[in-house]
């Protein structure tokens, strides 16, 4: 069974729309895939329509950006629901600092002599560092994403502005009282571990985090998995594996180029099955051909309580 839990659409700062991402995901052969777009539900219904047309099984979450002392850190939400006041108060105003920060880094950019306007910045949604990154390709001033975040967009260069992000503590909460699960992405990549050493998941841990991402493409170095997945075990944590695909604007993440263990995966289900029964609120299930013990589709009630669309 292969099983991707990080992928991103056109919704966010992905290439493919929803259905597109879906279907590649099939393609690819992938059994499960989740769609974690940044910030948003917004592809949520499209994917269902597609898993329903491919039969793959699909995992409806969304990667939220959070602060932290030290660093950044984004965080996947699996299955809560959307619409929980909270949960949805956050991502508004997430969304709302991305909606000023583009113009800022567009006249940065221009105060340093590139000629880029708003024009040029094409999302689908609301505009974010990769869309700006984007538009510098197509203008021929860098050669890809990474070249553009290297030396424009990044912390500490030219064209780099802050935003909005909430607070990590207080997010992995309201994952969990709208009913959802939280894993940390990419922990350790990008140089993040100084804002999450071991001591600090284990205290992320007692607060009701409930996984982090091992197998990652930031996670090169086999040592640095390792540790990981010794620190998840220890910890009771549920270690996942994802290819945090972007379709065309993210080289080297593949669909299923890493992928979560099946086992890992059933552990995951139950807690936001068990999660979305705590919350009292009407969570999304897991959309697929698996009903059998440990799936959120077979833990929902029949009577359309939590962890189930009815």
């Amino acid at each position: 069974m292969r099983i991707d839990l990080h992928t991103h659409s056109r919704v966010s700062d992905g290439t493919q729309s929803p259905t597109e991402l879906v279907q590649a995901a099939a393609d690819a052969g992938l059994d499960v895939v989740a769609i974690t777009d940044h910030d948003t539900a917004a592809g949520w219904d499209e994917a269902v329509a597609a898993a329903e047309a491919t039969g793959i099984e699909l995992v409806r979450g969304m990667e939220v950006s959070t602060h932290h002392p030290g660093g950044g850190v984004h965080l996947l939400a699996y299955l809560p629901d959307p619409t929980h006041p909270g949960l949805a108060r956050e991502l508004d105003r997430i969304v709302a600092g991305r909606g000023t920060r583009a113009p800022a880094m567009i006249e940065a950019l221009q105060a340093h002599g590139i000629e880029i306007t708003a024009d040029d910045v094409v999302a689908q949604e609301v505009p974010g560092r990769p869309h700006v990154a984007d538009a510098l390709i197509r203008l021929g001033v860098v050669a890809d994403r990474d070249e553009a975040f290297a030396r424009w967009l990044s912390p500490g260069r030219p064209a780099y502005v802050d935003r909005y992000a909430a607070p990590l503590d207080d997010m992995i909460a309201t994952v969990a009282a709208a009913g959802g699960v939280s894993v940390i992405a990419h922990p350790w990549g990008r140089g993040s571990r100084r804002a999450l050493p071991p001591r600090e998941i284990e205290r992320l841990a007692r607060l009701g985090l409930a996984g982090i991402e091992v197998d990652h493409r930031d996670h090169e170095h086999p040592d640095v998995r390792a540790e990981l997945r010794a620190l998840a075990r220890d910890l009771g944590l549920v270690a996942t594996g994802s290819s945090d695909h972007h379709g065309l604007g993210k080289t080297h993440h593949d669909l299923g180029c890493h992928t979560t263990a099946p086992w890992e995966y059933e552990r995951l289900v139950d807690l936001a099955a068990a999660a979305s029964a705590a919350s009292g609120r009407t969570t999304p299930a897991v959309l697929g051909p698996t009903s059998g013990p440990g799936t959120a589709a077979s833990a929902a009630p029949a009577t359309g309580r939590p962890g189930s669309d009815r």
